[in-house]
């Protein structure tokens, strides 16, 4: 939910080719509290920012800290964020506690505050939607509720009795001349009567206590990564991840053992007709090998979803390897938004040169149209829906609505990276001058393609070969919304790339075997359905995000709502483009593969 400064660093320094934003990073970059060393002597101020204050349940909802009539400063000091917290929603201001280096205070008066009806009503309205505030302290995130609901004293016990806490009791960690950890407890004996539209006057306190500790600053964010989204027992985790991925993978064995015996028979079937009877009338998927090459429809649109899977699934890759790496520190996710900004931008050229080099062997000749559209492909879809998600926002006065300095950095990278690297990736594409490596001629006119049964047609198979690689990941999607859609963080990234990798091979396996028994059938419009069936994973992702929001999850509220199906929509989308790249890949080589192994006149 933070960012913290070393994980900020090493995103940028674990890129190559950093060097080309390193003038837009600066311009936003201020990640590290004020004293950066995180060494302290007695009586030091330690840094202390208020984040934000929304819902529980509601992650996406959040607003400014002082939206809420706290005991706000007459002027407010905002902190210098990077990208990544700005796309996060974080926007730190410095709070009005003052928690000094081992200086302990009993009961500390924080401000006198006199609640209108009004402001009343607004906390009132916070309590019953489960409201809680965070703040980092010397970058250790913290948080907690601002209020509670009580059915005590009230006769009718669907109605609740609300109060504000007034008292907040810091409990802090050293070690030396450096903070540990920051617990908070909130006083249920220093509470204020919301319930009813009145007038109120109290006092706002705090105390704090600093206690010493024995845990080295480098093990302080462990409390954090052990109350990840993980079960508390590792080994459960691991048991029903490895369970999952060998009924898959044996699964998958049995297929390909299958099919293997087939194409043998198959080999041995054409090489004995080509000994006896070379004029006997050939059937299955040797029939169609003057057609098996033929170049699809709309070949623009299908190089334009090639080169943009590549390019996301290099993307994958190189967040995948700078998690295994530990640059993502626990509650560090503003690094991670940070990653996938600059990564993106800089793999753009994989995708130009990817779709106007297979745009070239397709025999296309309008290959800028092309390039344009493998750059809107992905980004187009993804901009409509965030200008969508934004307005929202802004209507509703959340964080999650950028600020005007945040977009025009956004759409500087994209002039000023993105657009030049994929128009620089086009042309070396367009200039590789490589052909298409067919081993049949291609016939003049395409042969007619057999009346097939339903269950052959488009739909029906993309759900069988959606439903086994889903089926190897499902269990690991649980944690992973819970920390994308939730409070809880994600450490294991070594059982996320196993998964990955199994997803992989089960989606690569799947298209061919089916792509096998399509050209068995004689169809030989094997090339998108190839991607289609490759993709039809991330519809099935999409399926789950309905069970898990109506199922798994508290979410509610138009705000939210189209927050996550939005998002998830575009996450979705480019997973669908990503494995449909794979699952056209694989069904590239085994078929090249296969033709290669009999005689073709």
């Amino acid at each position: 939910m933070g960012s913290y400064r070393r994980g900020e660093q090493a995103t940028m320094a674990s890129v190559a080719l950093a060097v080309a934003l390193s003038f837009v990073c600066l311009g936003i970059d201020g990640v590290a509290a004020d004293a950066s060393n995180h060494r302290y002597k007695v009586g030091d101020a330690v840094p202390l920012y208020a984040n934000k204050v929304g819902p529980f349940h509601n992650p996406s909802e959040t607003y400014r800290y002082f939206d809420l009539p706290f005991c706000s400063p007459e002027h407010v000091k905002e902190k210098r964020e990077a990208l990544g917290e700005v796309l996060n929603g974080d926007r730190l201001v410095d709070a009005p506690y003052k928690l000094d280096f081992r200086v302990d205070h009993d009961s500390k008066l924080l401000c006198k505050s006199k609640l209108k009806k009004e402001d009343v009503v607004r906390f009132r309205n916070a309590i019953m939607k489960d409201y809680y505030f965070q703040m980092y302290y010397d970058d250790l995130p913290i948080w907690g509720f601002i209020g509670k609901a009580d059915r005590e004293g009230k006769d009718d016990p669907n109605e609740h009795k609300y109060y504000l806490y007034r008292h907040i009791h810091f409990e802090i960690l050293y070690n030396n001349d450096r903070v540990i950890e920051i617990n908070v407890h909130l006083d249920n004996n220093a509470l204020v009567d919301v319930t009813e539209d009145l007038e109120v006057e109290f006092q706002f306190l705090y105390s704090v206590k600093w206690i010493g500790t024995s845990t080295p600053f480098e093990k302080r964010m462990d409390k954090y990564s052990q109350s990840s989204s993980l079960p508390h027992h590792l080994e459960i985790h691991w048991f029903s991840i490895i369970n999952s991925c060998v009924t898959v993978l044996l699964l998958t064995g049995f297929l390909a053992t299958i099919l293997m015996r087939v194409l043998k028979n198959d080999f041995i079937k054409y090489a004995h007709d080509e000994e006896t009877a070379d004029d006997q009338e050939e059937t299955g998927w040797k029939y169609i090998h003057g057609d098996v090459f033929r170049f699809p429809k709309y070949k623009s649109l299908f190089a334009a979803c090639l080169g943009s899977g590549t390019q996301l699934f290099t993307l994958a890759t190189f967040i995948f390897i700078l998690a295994l790496v530990g640059v993502f520190y626990p509650y560090n996710r503003g690094a991670l938004f940070t990653a996938l900004v600059v990564m993106y931008a800089l793999t753009s050229g994989i995708a130009g040169y990817i779709a106007t080099s297979f745009y070239s062997q397709l025999e296309g000749t309008n290959w800028v149209r092309n390039l344009l559209l493998t750059g809107c492909l992905f980004c187009g879809p993804l901009f409509l829906t965030f200008c969508f998600l934004n307005t929202v926002a802004i209507i509703y006065s959340a964080t999650a609505a950028l600020p005007f300095g945040t977009i025009v950095v956004i759409v500087l990278i994209w002039t000023l990276v993105t657009s030049p690297l994929l128009i620089l990736g086009g042309i070396a594409g367009k200039n590789s001058k490589t052909e298409f490596q067919a081993p049949c001629r291609t016939t003049k006119y395409p042969r007619e393609i057999p009346l097939l049964p339903w269950y052959r047609s488009t739909i029906p198979q993309m759900a069988m070969a959606g439903f086994l690689p889903f089926s190897a990941i499902y269990i690991e999607l649980y944690y992973i919304f819970a920390s994308v859609w939730g409070h809880r963080i994600y450490t294991i990234y070594s059982i996320l790339f196993i998964v990955f990798i199994i997803l992989l091979i089960v989606t690569a396996f799947i298209t061919v075997a089916l792509t096998y028994f399509q050209l068995a059938a004689e169809d030989h419009e094997w090339w998108w359905r190839s991607f289609l069936c490759g993709g039809s994973t991330g519809l099935f992702i999409y399926g789950y995000c309905l069970y898990y929001y109506y199922a798994r999850s508290d979410m509610s509220g138009f705000m939210q709502t189209s927050f996550f199906f939005g998002y998830m929509a575009c996450i979705c989308y480019g997973f669908f483009l990503m494995l449909g790249s794979v699952g056209y890949r694989a069904a590239l080589l085994f078929i090249r593969h296969i033709y290669r192994s009999i005689k073709c006149e």
